[in-house]
C-alpha cells in the first residue's frame, strides 16, 4: 500500500464503488423489477436499499478510518479491517461467510454476463451447445477462470477508469433512446412504445406474477434487487491504496451511493413510462392494438416481464448496452473474487482454521495466494453451473445483508466499547447508526429468506464455537477485548462497593513461588484451590534491580508457564527489595478492590538450619507482616521438597528465558508421558534442562550462549543415551555432564496434578481461626485429585466436658458447615507429656540455634521455659500424627501462631518441623479470623 501511486477519492473510491453498483441488475432486471413491483414500490425498494447502504457506509468509513491494520498491502480489505474488529471468535466466522458469499457474488455477476452474451448471440443466431443453460455454464466456467487468472496477475486501476466510461456510454445511450423514442414496428409491437402518461399511469402499481419458480411479492423482488446496490465496499477495499482514507472513503462513497441511486431511481422512471408490461412482438397486431391481448393467455414473449434485453431494445444502439453490461458484470466478479483469497489468507496466517492453512501460503514478493484462487474458482464454478441468475440472486442477497448488519453492529461495538485506541478519523459518533440499523436489517434477513437466514445463524455458530474450543493465538486488537476490559473494569468498580457476606467469601491467594516453573508442586496446589472460582496470583522476589527488558522477559516465561499446565492465574515480579520488604509491599497493594489476595501461600523452609540468619529473619517477618495485614497464612511442605531449581552454569539469562518458553509445551507433554511410563522426549528424542526450572537469574557479563545440555532417560547401568520406555522408579534423567534427577523427583513435582485412588485426608482442627483450616480441604476434596479420598476430621476435646459430648458437638458443627467426612476422632491426651525420643528429637534440632551470640537468632533456657508447655504441645501433636496421619495421602493442621516478640525464629520453625518431618504432604493453615463458613453468618 505505501510503495504505489496514491489514489484520490474520485479513481479510488467514487469510480470503483460505481463500477460494482452498476451491474446486472443496471441492465438486465431493473426492467424485470418495474415490471412485477411497479413504479412506485420500485422507488421504495431503492429508497429502502439506499437507507441501508448509507448507514452502512457511515459504519464503513469509523471502521476504515480507525487505524491501520498490521499485515500490509495483504491485508488492505476493509471488510477484513471489519472482521478483525470483531476478533478472532466472531470475525473469523463471519469472514467465512463473507469469503463465501462473495465468491457467490462473483458468480451471480459472471451468469449475468453469460445471459447478456446468450442474448446478444441469439440475435446472430448463434450458440455454443443449447443457447440456454449449458452455454451460460460453459462461458461462466470459462469467464471465471480466466478472472481468476487476471486477480492473480495483477490489475492497473486504468482499467477500471475504461469500464467505467464504457458503462457511462451505456446509461447515457439507454436515456437517449428512451427520449427519442421506438424507431421501428418492431420495437412497438415488442412493448417499447415511447413516453406517455397512459404508461406510466398502467406501470404505477405492482403487478405480481408467478415468475423464476416464484410467486414473486415485494420482499421477493427486493431480495433480487438489494444485492445489486451493496457493492459500497469497493473504495474501502482498497483504503491501503487512498491518499486520504477518511477524506476519501466517506466522501467517494456516498457520492457513488447518491449518484447509482439517481441512476437506478431515473432508469425505473424511463421503464415504466415507456414500456408496456406485455407485448406479443406480433407486428400484424399492431394496427388492430391486439398486441398486448396476449397477457390475457399469459402467452407474451415480450414486455417488461418477459424480455430481459428491454434495456437493448429501448437504447440507441443496443450493442452499447451489451458492452455496458459486460463491463459491469465482469468488473464486480474481478473485484469479489479478488477480495476472496486475501481473506482465506488472512484466516489462514492465524491458524485461525486448520482447512485454510493450505490454501493461506504466499507465492511471490507479493505473497499472492495463489492455492486460495484456486479454491475460489471452484466455489464459484460450482454456483455459475446452477446457471440461473434468479435462483442464485436470492440466496445471495442474504450476503449483504448480513454484511451490512455486521459492519455496523461492529462499529456499534467499537465505540460502545470505548475503547481508548478507537478513534475514527470520519464520524467518529456512529453508535447511533448501529443501534437504529441493527435490528431492521435483521428483521429483513427473516422476512425474505427465514430458511436460508437460520442456516446462515447455524453454520456462524458452528464456526463461533470452533475458534472457541481451538483458542487460536491471534491477536487482532479487536473490538471485543475492548469490550472485555470494560466489562471487566465494571465489575471490579461494582465488587469494591459491594458488601462482603461470608456465603461468598473466596480464597484468593497470593503464591510466594518464585518463578512458577521452579516449584510446581505449589503452584498445583494453589491451583486446585482457585480453580476456576478465585484469584491466583504468583509472585517472584528479586533481590536486585532488574532491567525493564529482563523483568518482562521473567514475566513472559510465567505466564506461558502457567497457560501451557492450564492455570488461570497471574504473574507479578517485584525487584530491587528484600524478600520480607517486597513480601509486604505485595499484600498492601497487589490486586484491585475485593478483587485482592486475602491468603499468602508459601512452601516450607526446609534449610532453616543452615541458611544464613538474614534469610530466616525475613522469612519469619514475612509471617508477621501476613497477620498483621490480616491475611491468612498457608504453608505447604512435600516430602521431596518444593524447589526443583536446576543449576545452569554460566548460562546467560536471556539464553535461558528464550530455552524456557521454547520448550514449555515439551515440558508439560512430557510430564504426561512419564506418568504413563514413557520416556521423556522433546521434538529431536530430548528434552532440555531448563524446561524444569531455574534459579535466581542474574546477567553476566559475558553473553556468549553455552551449549544446552541435554536430558535423556537411562536405566542404571546402561552407559549409552539411547531413551528407554522404562516406568520403573529406577528409571533417571540424566544429562550429558552426568548429573542425574530421579524420576520419583520428577514425580514430586507433579504430586498434586495426578489423581489420588483411595487414600485419606487429614484434617487437624486445632484452633478456631474462622473456618479456613476445614474450608480448604473441603474444597480439594471437591477436585478430581482428590476425589477418591475419604476425609477424616481430628479435633480436640476440652478437658472439662465429656469426650461424647464434645464429639456430638463437633459433628453438629460439621453438619451445620455441610462438611461429608469418614471419621471424627476427638483428641482428649494432648496434654500428656512427650516421650523421651520426641525430645531428644526435638533438642537435636536446635543445637545449632542454642549457643549462638547473637541473641536474636539463638534459644535460650528462659525462653524455652516460659514456652514449655506450647512446645510439648507441638511435640505431643507429632507423635498423634505419626500414630494416625502417617500413611494419608495429604495432611492438613492448623498453624501455630507465631507471637511477635514471644516466639523467636529457630524456635517456631522448630515446633514446624517438629509437626512436619517425615510425614505426607503437609499443609500448615492460619485464618485471618474472618469467618469463611456460612454457620458464622
Amino acid at each position: 500500500g505505501g510503495h504505489g501511486v496514491k489514489l484520490g477519492w474520485i479513481t479510488g473510491v467514487l469510480i470503483p464503488c460505481l463500477l460494482n453498483i452498476w451491474g446486472v441488475m443496471l441492465f438486465l432486471r431493473l426492467s424485470w423489477v418495474v415490471s412485477q413491483a411497479g413504479i412506485g414500490e420500485s422507488f421504495l425498494i431503492i429508497i429502502i436499499s439506499a437507507v441501508v447502504c448509507v448507514l452502512t457506509t457511515l459504519s464503513l468509513s469509523a471502521i476504515c478510518t480507525n487505524g491501520e491494520v498490521k499485515g500490509g498491502e495483504s491485508l488492505k480489505i476493509c471488510f477484513i479491517i471489519s472482521i478483525l474488529s470483531l476478533g478472532p471468535e466472531f470475525g473469523a466466522s463471519v469472514g467465512i461467510i463473507l469469503a463465501f458469499a462473495n465468491a457467490v457474488a462473483a458468480s451471480m455477476n459472471t451468469i449475468g454476463f453469460c445471459n447478456s452474451l446468450n442474448d446478444l448471440l441469439k440475435e446472430s443466431s448463434l450458440k455454443i451447445v443449447d443457447g440456454g443453460v449449458n452455454d451460460t455454464r460453459i462461458v461462466g466456467v470459462v469467464a471465471i477462470l480466466i478472472m481468476v487468472i487476471i486477480c492473480a496477475v495483477g490489475m492497473e486501476w486504468e482499467s477500471k477508469v475504461i469500464k467505467f466510461l464504457i458503462i457511462l456510454a451505456a446509461i447515457l445511450n439507454f436515456l437517449v433512446g428512451a427520449v427519442i423514442g421506438p424507431t421501428s414496428d418492431t420495437a412497438r409491437a415488442k412493448g417499447f412504445h415511447g413516453f406517455s402518461q397512459q404508461t406510466f399511469h398502467d406501470n404505477w402499481g405492482p403487478d405480481y406474477r408467478y415468475s423464476e419458480g416464484v410467486n414473486q411479492d415485494f420482499f421477493s423482488v427486493f431480495s433480487i434487487f438489494f444485492p445489486s446496490v451493496t457493492g459500497i465496499q469497493a473504495g474501502a477495499n482498497i483504503s491501503g491504496d487512498l491518499k486520504d482514507p477518511a477524506e476519501a472513503i466517506p466522501k467517494g462513497t456516498l457520492l457513488a451511493l447518491g449518484l447509482s441511486m439517481f441512476s437506478y431511481g431515473l432508469f425505473v422512471v424511463f421503464a415504466g413510462g415507456a414500456a408496456l408490461r406485455d407485448a406479443s412482438g406480433n407486428i400484424t397486431q399492431l394496427a388492430s392494438n391486439t398486441y398486448t391481448a396476449c397477457a390475457l393467455t399469459d402467452s407474451c414473449e415480450y414486455g417488461l416481464h418477459n424480455d430481459y434485453t428491454m434495456m437493448q431494445l429501448m437504447s440507441g444502439w443496443g450493442y452499447l448496452i451489451y458492452a455496458g453490461c459486460f463491463a459491469a458484470t465482469l468488473s464486480t466478479s474481478l473485484t469479489n473474487l479478488l477480495s476472496v483469497p486475501r481473506l482465506i489468507q488472512a484466516l489462514g496466517i492465524d491458524h485461525v482454521y486448520p482447512g485454510l492453512i493450505f490454501f493461506s501460503k504466499g507465492y511471490g514478493k507479493a505473497g499472492e495466494p495463489y492455492r486460495g484462487y484456486v479454491l475460489t474458482f471452484i466455489i464459484s464454478s460450482a454456483f455459475v453451473i446452477i446457471g440461473i441468475l434468479s435462483s442464485t440472486a436470492p440466496g445471495y442477497s442474504c450476503r449483504p445483508l448480513m454484511k451490512s448488519d455486521l459492519i455496523s453492529g461492529m462499529n456499534y461495538l467499537l465505540l460502545a466499547s470505548k475503547e481508548s485506541k478507537a478513534h475514527p478519523s470520519s464520524l467518529p459518533t456512529l453508535n447511533l447508526w448501529g443501534i437504529c440499523f441493527k435490528y431492521p436489517s435483521t428483521t429483513f434477513h427473516f422476512i425474505m429468506y427465514w430458511r436460508t437466514s437460520l442456516i446462515t445463524f447455524a453454520v456462524f455458530f458452528i464456526l463461533y464455537v470452533v475458534v472457541v474450543y481451538r483458542k487460536p493465538d491471534a491477536n487482532w486488537g479487536s473490538s471485543t477485548q475492548a469490550q472485555i476490559y470494560k466489562t471487566a473494569l465494571i465489575t471490579v468498580h461494582k465488587l469494591a462497593t459491594s458488601s462482603e457476606h461470608v456465603k461468598n467469601y473466596q480464597p484468593q491467594l497470593l503464591v510466594l513461588s518464585g518463578p512458577p516453573q521452579n516449584r510446581p508442586a505449589l503452584i498445583d496446589l494453589a491451583n486446585l484451590i482457585t480453580k476456576h472460582n478465585s484469584l491466583l496470583m504468583c509472585a517472584e522476589i528479586s533481590k536486585e534491580r532488574l532491567l525493564h527488558k529482563a523483568r518482562m522477559a521473567r514475566i513472559r516465561v510465567g505466564y506461558d508457564w502457567l497457560g501451557m499446565r492450564r492455570i488461570k492465574g497471574f504473574f507479578i515480579v517485584v525487584d530491587g527489595l528484600p524478600m520480607d520488604e517486597a513480601a509486604k509491599s505485595m499484600m498492601q497493594s497487589s490486586g484491585v478492590g475485593k478483587l485482592r489476595p486475602n491468603v499468602v501461600l508459601m512452601g516450607y523452609k526446609t534449610d532453616w538450619q543452615k541458611c544464613p540468619d538474614e534469610d530466616l529473619h525475613m522469612y519469619f517477618t514475612i509471617l508477621h507482616e501476613s497477620f498483621a495485614n490480616r491475611m491468612a497464612v498457608a504453608i505447604l511442605r512435600v516430602p521431596e521438597g518444593l524447589d526443583f531449581s536446576v543449576q545452569q552454569g554460566n548460562n546467560t539469562q536471556e539464553n535461558q528465558l528464550a530455552q524456557q518458553s521454547a520448550m514449555l509445551e515439551e515440558l508439560c507433554g512430557s510430564f504426561t508421558d512419564l506418568t504413563n511410563g514413557n520416556a521423556i522426549s522433546g521434538k529431536d528424542g530430548t528434552l532440555e534442562p531448563n524446561v524444569l526450572s531455574q534459579t535466581s537469574l542474574t546477567i553476566p557479563g559475558s553473553r556468549e550462549p553455552t551449549p544446552r545440555p541435554t536430558i535423556l532417560i537411562t536405566p542404571p547401568g546402561n552407559g549409552g543415551n539411547k531413551p528407554v520406555n522404562n516406568g520403573s522408579p529406577a528409571s533417571i534423567l540424566k544429562y550429558e555432564n552426568g548429573q542425574q534427577l530421579q524420576k520419583n523427583v520428577l514425580d514430586s513435582m507433579r504430586i498434586f496434578d495426578k489423581k489420588y485412588k483411595g487414600g485419606y485426608v487429614d484434617v487437624w482442627w486445632l484452633y478456631d481461626d474462622g473456618g479456613l483450616t476445614i474450608l480448604l480441604p473441603y474444597i480439594l476434596s471437591t477436585r478430581s485429585v482428590f476425589s477418591s479420598c475419604k476425609m477424616r476430621i481430628f479435633a480436640l476435646a476440652n478437658r472439662n466436658r465429656e469426650l461424647k459430648t464434645e464429639e456430638s458437638n463437633m459433628a453438629s458443627l460439621l453438619a451445620k458447615f455441610r462438611i461429608e467426612y469418614e471419621s471424627l476422632t476427638m483428641v482428649n491426651d494432648i496434654m500428656e507429656a512427650p516421650n523421651a525420643k520426641t525430645v531428644h528429637f526435638f533438642k537435636e534440632l536446635l543445637n545449632n540455634f542454642r549457643n549462638k551470640t547473637d541473641s536474636e537468632f539463638s534459644v535460650t533456657d528462659e525462653e524455652l521455659d516460659t514456652l514449655k508447655e506450647k512446645t510439648d504441645r507441638q511435640l505431643r501433636l507429632r507423635e498423634l500424627l505419626q500414630k494416625h496421619s502417617k500413611e494419608s495421602t495429604m495432611v492438613v493442621m492448623s498453624l501455630p501462631m507465631p507471637r511477635k516478640g514471644l516466639v523467636s525464629a529457630p524456635l517456631y520453625m522448630a515446633w514446624l518441623e517438629t509437626l512436619t518431618r517425615d510425614m505426607p504432604p503437609f499443609l500448615l493453615i492460619r485464618g485471618n479470623q474472618a469467618p469463611v463458613l456460612t454457620f458464622y453468618s
